[in-house]
Parts: structure tokens; C-alpha cells; sequence
């Protein structure tokens, strides 16, 4: 019985420290997640301000820093010419006024020239920067395309410099008028007065330019020539050989031959009142210089007289 009850007395004891045990790592693994979250908690506090900070760099940067080098935020002029021949170059011409209107745009200017088959027409157009592609497009199905040309420049650094200056100018004008209110003399008055209006008249320049640049970026210009069937066109520039020098040849010297008449045209009436009455004055003299001298009579010679014996 008393071997019994020491067993029993080593398993209750067994059980007790297996209860400690466990009561021990609870506690342990308790007290470290606490800490972690504590040490969790430190450290997103102490990023929240690292994070604002970069945050306000970066609004700092994208408003007045170097310009987004990403293509969709610069600014970019687009150019385009090409030139279509066409059957009917009225109606291609309304063709393309429709397209650009369609688009968004306008047309800047037109000249036009009717002769039948050898009609053309130059429009200027100005279509939407975002359109600018679909509208080249759509220019070019309105007959067999013979040229194309585009140009891309890109001003965004000029856009930023202008943004700056405008700032700057800004700043000064009201700078300006803030002395200009204060000034007590009539010199100081008459002197800043001269000063606050130079420096509105550059700030003026300066918005100028930049709605300038805006309405390039904005808008892109499109020149598009519609010949006819039997036009001639001036964009020959590649030409070469045989009949191409020969052809020039012959429009220098009918261009020459031209100038000539034209001068001799103008020439000819001052030839004829000039050179009349210096031509009868050069006759007279040689008929004066070919009259025979005048002989002039001899008197008969006496002959002398003989001396005597």
C-alpha cells in the first residue's frame, strides 16, 4: 500500500510540473507576441513619417522639378504634309474638310486652283494631337497617295522653362505693385510705375509663348496638296536623267528667251526717240567729211627776164 500510494504521489507531482510547464510557455509565447506587435506598431509609426516625406518629395518633383519622362505626359508637336492624287479634287477636298471637322479640328487654310484635270487644292489643317494619326489615315484613302512627310518636336523642357519663368515673372509684377502702393514721392511713384509695367509686359510675352506652345501641342497641323489627274507638281526634286536635264534645259532657256524680249520691249521705244536723230547727225558729218576741198585759182607766173649779153 505505501508503494501505491508513492506512485500516485510521483504522478501528481509528474502532472503538477507538466502544468507549470505549460503554463510557463503560454506565458512566454504571450509576453513575445506583445512584444512583436508593440515593436510592429513602433515601426509603422516611425515609417508613417518617412512615407509622408517622400510622398511630399514627390508632389514636390512632378510640380516643379525636371518634367514626367513618360511619352503620354510630354509635350509634342506633330507636322504633317503629303499630297494625294485624286479624280475630282473638289470633292476630295470636302472629303478632307469632313474628316477634320469629324475629328475635332478645323481647317486653317485654303488655295485652290480649277483646270480640269489639273486642278489642285492645298489645305491647312489643324486636327487634334490624339487624332492626329487616324486623320493621316483617312487623308490618305481619299486617292493614290504620292508623299508623306511628318515631323515630331518635342518641347517639353520649354514647357517647364516657360512655366518657371512665368512663376517668376508673376512674382515680381505683384512684388512690383506691393511697392507701387507704398511709394510716397511722386520720382519713386513715376519710377516704379515704369517698372511694374515692364515687367507686365514680360509676363505678357511670356503667357503669349506659352498659349503659343499649347495650341501646337494641342492642335497638329496637317498640309495635305489634292492634285488631279493632269496636275503638275513641284515635288519633283528626284527626277533625273536624260529627258529631266533636257527639260530643264529648255524651261531655263525659255525663261531666258522671255527676260530677253522683255528687256528689248522696254528698250526699243528709247532706241527709236533717241536713236533717230543720232543717226541723221552721224550722216550729215560723213557727207560733210567726203565733199571735195575747194581748189583755189593760180595766177599765171611771169617769166622772168633774160639778163642782156
Amino acid at each position: 500500500m505505501g508503494a501505491g500510494m508513492g506512485v500516485r504521489a510521483g504522478q501528481r507531482l509528474l502532472t503538477a510540473v507538466g502544468l507549470v510547464a505549460l503554463l510557463a510557455v503560454g506565458g512566454c509565447s504571450a509576453g513575445g507576441g506583445q512584444q512583436t506587435s508593440a515593436d510592429s506598431a513602433g515601426s509603422a509609426e516611425r515609417a508613417a513619417p518617412q512615407a509622408e516625406s517622400d510622398a511630399g518629395k514627390a508632389k514636390a518633383g512632378a510640380g516643379g522639378g525636371s518634367p514626367d519622362l513618360r511619352v503620354d505626359q510630354r509635350s509634342i508637336v506633330y507636322t504633317g504634309t503629303m499630297r494625294v492624287r485624286v479624280d475630282e479634287v473638289d470633292a476630295a477636298a470636302q472629303s478632307a474638310v469632313t474628316a477634320v471637322t469629324s475629328a475635332g479640328g478645323f481647317v486653317g487654310g485654303d488655295e485652290r486652283r480649277s483646270a480640269g484635270a489639273g486642278a489642285w487644292a492645298e489645305l491647312k489643317l489643324r486636327v487634334p494631337a490624339a487624332r492626329f494619326a487616324v486623320v493621316l489615315e483617312e487623308l490618305a484613302k481619299l486617292g493614290r497617295q504620292e508623299h508623306r512627310s511628318i515631323r515630331t518636336e518635342d518641347v517639353t523642357e520649354e514647357t517647364v522653362d516657360l512655366d518657371a519663368r512665368i512663376a517668376t515673372q508673376r512674382a515680381r509684377v505683384e512684388s512690383g505693385r506691393k511697392l507701387l502702393a507704398r511709394a510716397t514721392s511722386i520720382g519713386d511713384l513715376v519710377t516704379l510705375e515704369g517698372e511694374v509695367a515692364r515687367r507686365e509686359a514680360d509676363l505678357a510675352s511670356l503667357e503669349a509663348k506659352k498659349r503659343r506652345l499649347a495650341d501646337l501641342t494641342a492642335l497638329s497641323t496637317i498640309t495635305i496638296t489634292l492634285a488631279g489627274k493632269d496636275a503638275e507638281t513641284s515635288d519633283d526634286e528626284s527626277e533625273t536623267g536624260f529627258l529631266a536635264g533636257l527639260r530643264g534645259g529648255w524651261e531655263a532657256f525659255a525663261v531666258s528667251v522671255g527676260v530677253l524680249l522683255t528687256v528689248l520691249g522696254a528698250v526699243l521705244p528709247w532706241a527709236v526717240a533717241l536713236g533717230l536723230p543720232v543717226a541723221l547727225l552721224v550722216v550729215l558729218l560723213r557727207r560733210r567729211r567726203r565733199r571735195p576741198a575747194p581748189v583755189l585759182s593760180e595766177s599765171p607766173r611771169v617769166p622772168a627776164a633774160r639778163s642782156a649779153p
